[in-house]
């Protein structure tokens, strides 16, 4: 990597450095330093690099994303943006605009003794060493380019605590907006901790201003101790010249249980990378996603679950629906080590092309060095049945109408899968959307 290459970031985070100067503690401003450094020696991954050889992003090295200033009340298109992501209003609400926490778009019900539920930057200001030990416990700045870009921007996002034997029965909706004239760039940083036996539901949206140019690059951190329950849902709907990169990394102990369901509608390329690590015996985890790019968009999808403890099991399922021109990526390893005997795996990716020009790779992955296992992995790739466009027009269905109810029928396995009316309701719409995109 060139220095010059990431010039530009260097460049802004000095600027960004010096804007924080006053309001950071000694941690968090060697914390930034070293992903700064990190970044810098890592770079932005080439198309050399296995794990990036169907994702080029070396453009990002000559866009010059700023980091916008906090002051949101003049801000033009919000209230429009919130009123388009909010899913139901008895949802604990955390908005974030550009990165910066705004409260006077967030809503606030009554939390169980002890919860915590606010922004991060109110963590670090209030609880500061607490907050600090935390931070980089999962994601650690050394593992990828942008998680330590992540952390030489780190300011705000949401931090989620939820103490032992507590059930929070509404859930958490942290909604990222983008908007503002000019390339901006956002690095929100999630803290999510779930303490013995309690339980949460939690879920992630990500819009933006219509036609904006920005850049996301947000990282998520996830604790679930002992029987901890959590069920995390992830909508993005960025702006089609919109970048998203994300990555979620999840530490489960015994007898926790993690679901995962992501949904992947927008930005003009978007990688997202969940990695989960189950460290305990009697772990449940599930992932299952769908993602729907089109024109010429490229979606990217990773996920890795190591199994460390025996009796563990894992499911998953991720589906791809292309059109046009459009390029699907999945990447899913399943890593069982020596000491996870009795591990139950399964993994499966389905692909649906609805056009001759659309591609999808796909890579599903077994290590195991257990002997004791059962694990399976497979993928599949089509095109719309024929015979079945056939039967249901010759019912007097149109064309268009049955070639969209063949599509809702193959990704409904994974919105089904939703728990939560609202968010359920809301994947209908957009499934049922010509644009695929919602009307809200």
């Amino acid at each position: 990597m060139i220095a010059t290459e990431v010039n530009s970031f260097q460049q802004q985070s000095a600027q960004f450095q010096q804007q924080q100067l006053a309001t950071s503690p000694n941690w968090l401003r060697d914390l930034r330093r070293r992903g700064l450094d990190r970044f810098v020696q890592l770079g932005i991954p080439t198309t050399r690099e296995e794990d990036w050889r169907l994702t080029n992003l070396a453009f990002l090295a000559g866009r010059p994303f700023e980091i916008t200033s906090p002051d949101l009340t003049a801000t033009f298109g919000v209230e429009e943006l919130v009123q388009r992501a909010t899913l139901d209003e008895d949802f604990h609400r955390l908005v974030f605009v550009n990165g910066h926490y705004a409260d006077q778009w967030s809503t606030h019900h009554e939390l169980p003794a002890g919860t915590v539920v606010e922004n991060l930057s109110t963590s670090i200001r209030n609880s500061s060493e607490a907050t600090g030990k935390r931070l980089g416990l999962q994601a650690e700045d050394e593992q990828t380019s942008f998680v330590a870009l992540n952390a030489a921007f780190l300011h705000d996002g949401a931090r989620i605590d939820v103490p032992a034997d507590t059930v929070v029965e509404r859930a958490i909706h942290l909604i990222f907006l983008a908007v503002g004239e000019g390339q901006t760039a956002q690095h929100p940083r999630n803290l999510i901790t779930l303490a013995k036996n309690s339980r949460a539901t939690v879920i992630e949206s990500y819009f933006g201003g219509e036609g904006e140019d920005y850049f996301t690059n947000a990282v998520t951190e996830v604790e679930l101790a002992e029987a901890a329950d959590l069920d995390h849902h992830k909508l993005q709907h960025e702006e089609r010249s919109a970048v998203h990169l994300a990555t979620t990394q999840i530490h489960q102990q015994a007898h926790s249980r993690f679901r995962s369901h992501y949904f992947s509608f927008g930005g003009s390329i978007a990688r997202n990378e969940l990695n989960c690590v189950l460290d305990g015996e009697k772990i449940e985890c599930t992932l299952n996603g769908l993602y729907m790019p089109k024109g010429d968009q490229l979606m990217d999808c990773r996920t890795r679950i190591d199994h460390t403890k025996p009796h563990c099991n894992s499911y998953e399922m991720y589906k791809c629906i292309l059109d046009d021109r459009a390029r699907g990526v999945f990447n899913g390893k399943i890593f069982v080590h020596q000491d996870a005997q009795k591990t139950d795996a399964k993994q499966s990716n389905q692909s649906l092309l609805l056009s001759d020009d659309a591609i999808i790779n796909t890579k599903p992955q077994l290590e195991i060095y257990a002997d004791d296992v059962r694990c399976t992995h497979g993928a599949t790739i089509g095109e719309l049945d024929e015979q079945a466009i056939y039967y249901l027009r010759s019912r007097g269905i149109p064309a268009d109408l049955a070639r969209t109810m063949l599509i809702f029928a193959f990704a409904n396995d994974v919105v089904q899968g939703v728990e939560v009316p609202a968010v359920r309701k809301h994947l209908e719409a957009v499934l049922l959307s010509d644009r695929g995109l919602p009307d809200v």
